[in-house]
């Protein structure tokens, strides 16, 4: 029975991140450059010969190259584990889950191997607690499977802070221990060098930590480790990165480094108080209020389970503080530090697990964990919910394709905006071959009415300033905000991407629990989610031929 449990508990992994995957398909911008980079690689290749002409001619970057580069190296060991699985796809949109699949099943391994250091340092019940409140967070389920820069360094610094756990948690002065120490600075190097380079802060204050307690040799560990891990991670991205972008020498971590903090270029996406991270995005991130308010301050307080707990969280929370440093603030540049977070909370839940019939206080303590974690568990599905209506550009397009199935193997001519490829459209969406995806962005050329005359459809957010004969043939709506409003079931929207029994089945489900929930407890109140429109399909009008009778 218990082993039927533990499977149970770790198959919730993959399973609530591949849900969010296929309730919320579509990719947006920030995702665009590693999912475009894997379609190009899935189906190009890798050019060997006469491969500047080929990248500049066939590969998206050149044309929408962005700010400053990044980095090739996830975007090519995806296309290169999907592609012995991708003749079972029919279709480019479906592939483009099954690139995603892989990431995100990717972290569910590195999050499996979290709760094997959390077993080992707390106990199972502890480790069971891990997996609860692990996929009871939105942030982490959600974006497991995006192809953002950041959850490829995930995946490392989960293994990493996996490592470290048993180290800090068990006798260090063995061999094994030494392997451990050394394989976890290793990946948090390679993955501060290749994708993020904040994560050199985390390095950083692990290594201060491990020396200050004597549990690491400089010569023989931190030197080594630094050096091999920096080699690695400088010949992978230099090597590829050189070669994609047709560039020598690249880095383009460093790259984005200068861009972004030496010449402050990151503060025009907006800053934010030195306290964020701890106040907001922390918070948000980690959802659960039991985990702040109770589990990690018992951990700290708690003689059996302190000492390990201020080794684990004290290197992540000197990581926050000195990040926090850099006024501009997004909750992705320390989603590294969530998996320890709750590996000390799961400490606490698994000691008042275990003392759950020696007093009222402790039988109290588990209600409140269990409660907290089930209604952490349904906001996380609401999120998922709101959060699949804000891919407005992919589901305009995957109706465009449906709308017209008539005219698959014709010459078509669609013209996609800047709000549309922002919000879903990428190269695995184009999935007519004989049609012709536009996404012109250069604006002397978009007052031009010649240039509109070449296309059959437009995907646009202004349709005002389309110029020519158009006339819409569908409106699709996003996400505009949620109010409590009540008796108004209009809000109760359905999930509109995912296949079509997936979708029914969710608004079904969604539909009746909201309904009730209004009817019989909220009193008529129940939060409507405002939709407004987004995009709109624009057909040219042709002109209609008039036969005059005598």
């Amino acid at each position: 029975m218990s082993k039927i449990l533990d499977t149970a508990l770790n198959l919730l992994l993959p399973t609530v991140i591949l849900t969010h995957l296929f309730c919320s398909p579509y990719t947006k911008v920030e995702e665009s450059f590693n999912i475009q980079a894997a379609h190009d690689i899935l189906k190009y290749g890798v050019p060997l010969s006469n491969s500047s002409s080929m990248i500049a001619d066939r590969f998206d970057h050149v044309d929408f190259p962005g700010s400053v580069p990044r980095t090739f190296v996830g975007a090519v060991l995806l296309a290169g584990t999907s592609m012995p699985l991708s003749s079972f796809f029919d279709s480019p949109d479906r592939l483009q889950l099954l690139v995603r699949g892989i990431l995100g099943l990717t972290n569910a391994v590195a999050l499996w191997h979290m709760r094997h250091a959390v077993e080992t340092a707390y106990g199972r019940a502890a480790g069971r607690w891990y997996i609860l409140l692990q996929v009871s967070q939105f942030h982490v389920m959600y974006y497991a499977s995006r192809t953002l820069p950041n959850m490829f360094a995930f995946a490392l610094t989960t293994i990493a802070q996996r490592n470290l756990i048993m180290v800090k948690s068990m006798a260090s002065r063995t061999a094994r221990g030494a392997k451990r120490r050394r394989l976890a600075l290793y990946l948090l190097t390679i993955a501060g060098i290749i994708f993020r380079l904040e994560v050199a802060i985390l390095l950083a204050a692990e290594t201060a930590h491990l020396l200050l307690q004597h549990r690491v040799s400089l010569r023989n560990e931190v030197i080594p480790a630094g050096l091999m891990g920096a080699a690695i991670g400088l010949l992978a991205t230099v090597s590829i990165d050189s070669f994609f972008w047709q560039r020598f020498p690249l880095w383009p971590e460093l790259v984005g480094f200068c861009y972004n903090t030496i010449l402050g270029k990151s503060s025009d996406w907006g800053t934010s108080p030195f306290h964020y991270y701890f106040t907001n995005a922390l918070p948000r991130l980690l959802l659960n209020p039991m985990i702040l308010l109770v589990c990690i301050p018992t951990a700290l307080q708690s003689k059996a389970l302190q000492k390990t707990t201020k080794d684990i969280i004290l290197p992540h929370a000197l990581f926050i503080a000195i990040y926090s440093l850099l006024p501009h603030k997004e909750w992705r540049f320390i989603i590294y530090s969530v998996p320890a977070f709750t590996a000390v909370a799961s400490s606490s839940a698994g000691w008042f697990w275990h003392r759950r019939s020696k007093s009222l206080f402790y039988w109290s303590m588990n209600m409140l964990m269990i409660i907290a974690t089930l209604g952490s568990f349904a906001t996380s599905l609401g999120l998922l919910y709101i959060s699949s209506l804000n891919y407005p550009g992919g589901e305009a397009l995957n109706r465009l394709h449906r709308r017209t199935i008539a005219e698959k193997n014709g010459t078509v001519r669609v013209y996609m905006g800047n709000l549309a490829c922002q919000t879903g459209v990428t190269r695995f969406q184009q999935i007519r071959p004989t049609w012709v995806y536009d996404k012109t962005e250069n604006e002397t050329m978009l007052l031009e009415p010649m240039f509109w005359q070449q296309f059959d459809y437009v995907l646009a957010e202004e349709p005002q300033r389309v110029i020519g004969n158009w006339q819409p043939i569908d409106i699709v709506e996003g996400f505009a905000g949620v109010t409590l409003k009540p008796g108004d079931t209009d809000g109760i929207q359905p999930l509109r991407n995912g296949p079509y029994w997936y979708r029914q089945s969710l608004r079904q489900m969604y539909a009746l629990s909201a309904l009730f929930m209004r009817d019989n407890i909220t009193r008529g109140y129940w939060p409507v989610i405002k939709m407004e429109p987004k995009i709109y399909v624009l057909e040219r009008e042709r002109p209609t031929l008039i036969t005059l009778q005598t």
